[in-house]
């Protein structure tokens, strides 16, 4: 959803966008296109009208929530007006490193000040695309903005070259994005970006956009498929280039009751065992599969926990804190992070860290306790899934709201 809002405000004209989230994430980005010169408006059957000019602002200030995908994708977009505009975020995000612009939006011909690579940021554009090496182990995010600001400023021969990328499909849904609304990027083995030389503009007038179901939020539903019992999840698309996707993966090499079609998925309980994962091409995927390994009989084996220091919290530390709590013991080793699965979960009071994958991961490892979990701060959801309890309701599930 937001990497369609970002494409729909550089895009001259108006876009029909299909299923838009309405989390606060997503209520972030179409904060941030209104603020960018664009109108955005939902509609009686549910989609969101973007009527946009390309990147005109309005406002001096752009504040992207807790959104670090929107702050990440947003600031090299911002970067594109010829004028001071300051970015700024919410709770977590405030102190979430952003030091990567004062590096790299410099190289870019934009004025940048932060506060120590934190927030705020104050920008001054115009970004003139040039042919620069950016660090790609940090976070991919940072190159989706990156190709979407080159593309919109017109950048011709030219080339975007990556170190360390890390998290590689979700560049390759970033580049299906754009690839949507009309601009060409060749991705040179994920080493280098080329714009080439005259290559067309996206056309004006209208555009309809359907979004993608979201395998992020999805993958905790198909967790709790496989924990407590059989449910049938639609909506997904099975070839989707969403790095999440990979959940499938996990859910078969635990021995998850699992059947993949083209239209659903069926999955339910059967007999757990432990899993070799590796999760360093999608890091999200860490809570929902340490709630899956809490069941597993056996030591599950993830790869790719250094890539959790960063996020709503520090999630390695986190999980361990709080499954601990539930009697699951995990341990931390370099990269690896390893769950000690297969013992019934106790019940016990949790606390999300204002983290809405924790608040979701403590909730699905709930379903089979021995008794009540309860979850602090378990408003956190709203960030990504504000109907996540709901449709845990949904599946039979006691979930008492206070």
């Amino acid at each position: 959803m937001q990497r369609a809002c970002a494409a729909a405000l550089l895009r001259k004209g108006i876009t029909i966008i299909h299923n838009p989230g309405h989390s606060n994430d997503d209520q972030a980005a179409i904060g941030v296109v209104t603020a960018l010169g664009a109108i955005a408006e939902k509609q009686a059957d549910g989609t969101l009208r973007v009527t946009s000019n390309g990147v005109q602002p309005v406002k001096d200030e752009v504040n992207c929530g807790e959104s670090g995908l929107g702050i990440r994708m947003f600031t090299p977009i911002i970067s594109l007006a010829d004028r001071t505009i300051t970015i700024n975020g919410t709770g977590s995000l405030t102190t979430r490193p952003m030091d990567f612009f004062d590096t790299v939006l410099p190289q870019l011909s934009v004025d940048i000040q932060s506060n120590k690579g934190r927030l705020p940021l104050i920008i001054k554009g115009p970004l003139k695309p040039a042919p620069i090496t950016v660090d790609g182990s940090l976070s991919s995010q940072f190159l989706t903005g990156l190709l979407m600001s080159y593309a919109a400023a017109g950048a011709s021969d030219v080339a975007l070259t990556v170190t360390d990328l890390k998290s590689k499909p979700y560049i390759d849904l970033t580049l299906k994005v754009m690839e949507d609304f009309g601009w060409k990027v060749e991705n040179r083995n994920y080493g280098s970006f080329y714009f080439p030389a005259n290559a067309s503009a996206p056309k004006s007038g209208e555009l309809e956009y359907t979004v993608e179901g979201d395998w992020s939020g999805a993958a905790f539903l198909l967790v709790a498929g496989a924990i407590a019992g059989d449910i049938t999840v639609r909506g997904l698309d099975v070839f989707s280039t969403q790095a999440d996707r990979a959940v499938l993966q996990a859910l078969m090499s635990s021995g998850a009751k699992i059947s993949v079609q083209t239209d659903k998925i069926e999955i339910g309980p059967a007999r757990l065992k432990a899993f070799h994962f590796n999760a360093t091409e999608c890091p999200d995927l860490f809570p929902p599969l340490v709630a899956l390994a809490a069941y597993c009989e056996g030591k599950t084996v993830i790869e790719g926990a250094q890539r959790l220091t960063h996020k709503e919290s520090n999630r390695a530390l986190t999980l361990r804190e709080e499954f601990g709590k539930l009697g699951v013991q995990i341990d931390l080793q370099d990269d690896l992070m390893i769950i000690h699965g297969g013992k019934v979960l106790n019940g016990a009071t949790t606390y999300s860290h204002h983290d809405h994958r924790i608040a979701m991961a403590c909730a699905v490892a709930g379903l089979k306790a021995s008794s009540a979990v309860t979850i602090e701060a378990a408003d956190a959801i709203n960030k990504s899934y504000p109907d996540f309890y709901a449709h845990l309701q949904q599946l039979g599930a006691t979930v008492s709201l206070q």
